[in-house]
């Protein structure tokens, strides 16, 4: 007997015990739903496993243990909702199988982490049981209850439209490159150069952040004096994300020194420095900008097949509740890797109705160029921030050639111009095409 069935056994009859009922069998109001792919071994049940993590999760191990009464149960363990299987098999296993693929949903009471935030709430429906073999956490139903201790972005979609003055049309960011290494000069000379060719937004990497060779006090001031000189010969607003990610609590100080010496937006790496760090400055009522939460890291949370949990939850869900104005998503077009089908999930989350949570602007990302923006605005629409790097610094005539390329392509998609026919008369897009392109770009930029 393996021993994992060994363990199953030992327990069944704690097993057998625990409430496991239907949706339509508890008060949603008072339960997160977390819905799991599982895959096992042909032999196992999984409606014994789905107990065992709903158990492990919330009151219980692996046995009985006395104080775990009748009345702390009834109030506090999580409940195992559904099990159905893929294909969902009824009568005989094929021989051919050798495992066997579920969707399983599971009722957290909100009682148990209520006011305890993301740390609390990942650690009750993807922690210990995150070790299991073939096991993927895919969704997470928040009642409204749960949700109103979370206030969403400042800003959102309208919000960043309404600061840019931008109604309509996509906004254009740009990432400085290199990514590291470079001076306090340097970041000041290619944000203007970026700003000035119709960057609404441009920011920091997410690989610099507070070097001895380029503080943030150094860049914050060189860079906001190169965005205001932008501004003013292109009659628009420029927003500067930089990069305050560190260690705390100095990452909460660099916010505040960082308003104080004239930002006009913040960006922070919040899978790095935790959900509930972002959280905190998007919600602290002093800092008045916009925040970008940038995804590195993201892979480590929903790379694996069977384990983790989702990008739509890693890149989605979360950052918005925790308070992002935007948030960097790998996009199909460029190197990034991502499923077309992940792709479009995403954005929805981000923008979707979520109680009273404001829609976060999706900003498409990773190897994207001029060329590409026109499938970009098909798939994505108009409400996003599209991300490039590359595209802009490395175009034949520099950064300002390459931002003004973009801006023509999206004006072109904007009024229903192809994007080819519009570079013919349009210096800029057609070198810019001409070096790239409208297909995938390179993995490595």
């Amino acid at each position: 007997m393996a021993p994992e069935e060994e363990l199953f056994e030992s327990c069944k009859q704690y097993l057998d015990t625990p409430e496991a009922i239907g949706l339509d069998g508890i008060d949603l109001e008072k339960y997160i739903i977390a819905s799991y792919t599982i895959k096992r071994p042909k032999g196992m049940n999984v409606n014994y496993l789905s107990r065992f993590a709903a158990i492990e999760q919330s009151t219980g191990t692996w046995v009985r243990v006395p104080a775990e009464t009748e009345e702390v149960r009834k109030k506090h363990v999580a409940r195992v909702l559904g099990v159905y299987e893929l294909p969902h098999l009824e009568y005989i296993i094929p021989k051919d199988v050798k495992e066997r693929i579920y969707f399983v949903q599971i009722g957290f009471p909100i009682v148990n982490i209520k006011g305890c935030g993301i740390p609390m709430l990942l650690t009750s429906v993807i922690g210990n049981i995150s070790i299991t073999h073939g096991l993927k956490l895919v969704d997470l139903a928040f009642p409204k209850d749960y949700l109103k201790e979370f206030k969403g972005p400042k800003f959102g979609i309208d919000g960043l439209r309404k600061l840019l003055k931008i109604p309509e049309r996509p906004l254009l960011n740009n990432m400085v490159k290199p990514c590291t290494g470079h001076t306090a000069d340097v970041a000041a000379d290619l944000v203007y150069k970026a700003a000035v060719g119709g960057c609404d937004v441009v920011k920091d990497d997410e690989l610099i952040s507070n070097p001895s060779f380029n503080t943030l006090e150094d860049r914050i001031v060189k860079v906001m004096e190169a965005v205001d000189r932008a501004d003013s010969e292109k009659g628009e607003k420029t927003l500067y994300t930089i990069n305050i990610t560190g260690k705390f609590p100095e990452m909460f100080e660099y916010a505040d020194k960082m308003i104080e010496l004239g930002a006009n937006a913040l960006m922070i790496n919040y899978l790095t420095a935790g959900f509930e760090a972002m959280r905190a400055i998007a919600e602290d009522p002093s800092i008045k900008v916009p925040i970008l939460g940038h995804m590195d890291f993201a892979g480590a949370y929903f790379g694996g097949h069977w384990t983790g949990l989702t990008s739509m939850i890693t890149l989605g869900k979360f950052p918005r509740m925790c308070g992002a104005d935007t948030v960097v998503i790998p996009a199909p077009y460029g190197k990034a890797e991502i499923l077309d089908e992940r792709y479009e999930q995403n954005l929805k989350v981000l923008r979707y109705p979520f109680q009273h949570i404001k829609p976060t602007l999706p900003m498409p990302s990773g190897g994207i160029t001029q060329g590409m923006v026109e499938k970009t605005m098909k798939e994505a629409g108009k409400d996003i921030l599209i991300g490039s790097g590359g595209g802009i610094h490395s175009h034949p005539d520099g950064p300002t050639a390459g931002a003004k390329a973009f801006r023509q392509a999206i004006h072109a998609v904007m009024n229903g111009i192809a994007v080819k026919q519009y570079a013919k008369d349009h210096e800029e897009l057609g070198k810019a095409l001409g070096v790239w392109g409208t297909g995938k770009t390179a993995l490595i930029e």
